[in-house]
C-alpha cells in the first residue's frame, strides 16, 4: 500500500512539473511571440480598424466584393481574387472582430455588418456598381447588403450559401451545438495562455485549408495560437446567427436581378433538403442560374479548380453586365 501511495505521490508531481512547465511554456509564447502580418491593409470604419484586401484596376466591369461564411477570412477566397483580379477590381474583407479585424463596440444589430461594409467601401475609394459573392453564411449577408442598397447591387452570387430556414429544415440547432461551444471557450482559455501556440509549435497539425496556399494557412495557425479571439468571434457569429437569418429571409424579392447559384453535391446533412433550399436561391430571381459542383461546403471555393469554374461564370455575368449599361 505504501508503495502504491509513493507511486501516486510520484505521478502528481511529474503531472504538477508538467503542468507548470506547460504555463511557463505559455506565457514565454504569450510574452515573444508577435501577432501575424494581414496581407491587406486595416482601413479605420467608426473607430474599428478593419481589414480589407483590394486588387485589380478598376474599369467598366462591377467591382466584385466577396464575403465569407462563419469560419471564413480574406483567405478563402484566394483562387478566386488571384483569377479574377487581373479582369475586375476584387474586394474581400474580414468582419470585425474576425482574423484581423478589430472587434467593434457597437451594438451588433442585423444590418449592423451590411452598414460597416458599405462605409468601408466608401472609405477604401470602392464605388458601385458592386457584384457580391457570398459563400456559406456570406450568402445571407449579402441579401441584406442589397436589401439596404439595391441602387448599388447588380448581380448577387451565392456559394453553397446558407438559406434562412436551413436550421429548421436540416434539424439542426444552429452554427454551433452545446459540445462546440464549450469545446469553444475551452480553446479560447488554451489560446489566451498560450498553450494553444506551445502545441501547435511542437505538433505542427497538418491544415484543413491543404488547398490554399502554404502562407495562408501558416497565418491562419498563427491567428488561431496567437489568442483566443477567433474563438470568441465564432461564438459571437453563432450567437447573432438566428438575427441574420431572420432579416435576410425578409430581404425584397431580387425580382430580375441577375443571380448565379453554385451548389456543393457533396454535403454532411441531408443533401435533398440542401438541394431544396439551393434552388429556392436561384429562384429569388428570375434571371437566376444553378450550378451543381463536385465538391464539398470547403473545397468549393478552396480548390484552385472549383474557383476556375466559379470565376469564369463570375466574369461572363460581369462583361454582360458591362454591356448591357453600354446599350
Amino acid at each position: 500500500m505504501k508503495l502504491i501511495l509513493k507511486i501516486l505521490k510520484w505521478i502528481g508531481k511529474i503531472l504538477a512539473g508538467l503542468i507548470i512547465l506547460l504555463l511557463i511554456a505559455g506565457v514565454g509564447f504569450r510574452l515573444f511571440s508577435s501577432k501575424p502580418v494581414p496581407p491587406g491593409k486595416l482601413v479605420d470604419v467608426d473607430g474599428t480598424k478593419l481589414h480589407i484586401i483590394a486588387e485589380g484596376k478598376k474599369n467598366d466591369l462591377p467591382t466584385l466584393v466577396l464575403e465569407s461564411g462563419a469560419g471564413g477570412g480574406t483567405g478563402v477566397f484566394h483562387w478566386v481574387a488571384d483569377g479574377l483580379k487581373k479582369n475586375m477590381r476584387v474586394v474581400r474583407y474580414d468582419r470585425e472582430g474576425k482574423w484581423f479585424s478589430e472587434s467593434s463596440n457597437d451594438s451588433i444589430t442585423s444590418e449592423f455588418y451590411a452598414r460597416q461594409l458599405h462605409k468601408l467601401l466608401e472609405k477604401n475609394g470602392e464605388k458601385p456598381p458592386y457584384i457580391l459573392a457570398g459563400h456559406s453564411m456570406g450568402g445571407p449577408y449579402n441579401r441584406i447588403f442589397r436589401d439596404l442598397y439595391p441602387n448599388e447591387v447588380e448581380a448577387l452570387v451565392f456559394i453553397d450559401s446558407s438559406h434562412p430556414e436551413q436550421w429548421e429544415r436540416l434539424g439542426v440547432k444552429g452554427l454551433f451545438d452545446e459540445n462546440q461551444i464549450i469545446f469553444g471557450k475551452f480553446f479560447i482559455i488554451l489560446a489566451d495562455m498560450g498553450i494553444l501556440g506551445v502545441y501547435n509549435k511542437i505538433m505542427k497539425p497538418e491544415s484543413m485549408d491543404k488547398d490554399l496556399p502554404k502562407e495562408y494557412q501558416n497565418r491562419k495557425l498563427y491567428l488561431t495560437s496567437y489568442s483566443g479571439d477567433v474563438y470568441r468571434r465564432l461564438l459571437k457569429e453563432n450567437s447573432i446567427n438566428d438575427d441574420i437569418f431572420q432579416r435576410a429571409g425578409v430581404a425584397s424579392s431580387l425580382d430580375s436581378l441577375p443571380v448565379l447559384v453554385f451548389t456543393a453535391k457533396k454535403q454532411y446533412g441531408d443533401t435533398q433538403v440542401w438541394y431544396e433550399m439551393q434552388k429556392e436561391l436561384k429562384e429569388l430571381s428570375t434571371k437566376g442560374k444553378q450550378f451543381y459542383m463536385d465538391a464539398n461546403h470547403g473545397s468549393i471555393i478552396t480548390k484552385k479548380e472549383n474557383a476556375e469554374i466559379i470565376n469564369k461564370e463570375i466574369l461572363l455575368m460581369a462583361e454582360t453586365l458591362k454591356q448591357k449599361s453600354q446599350g
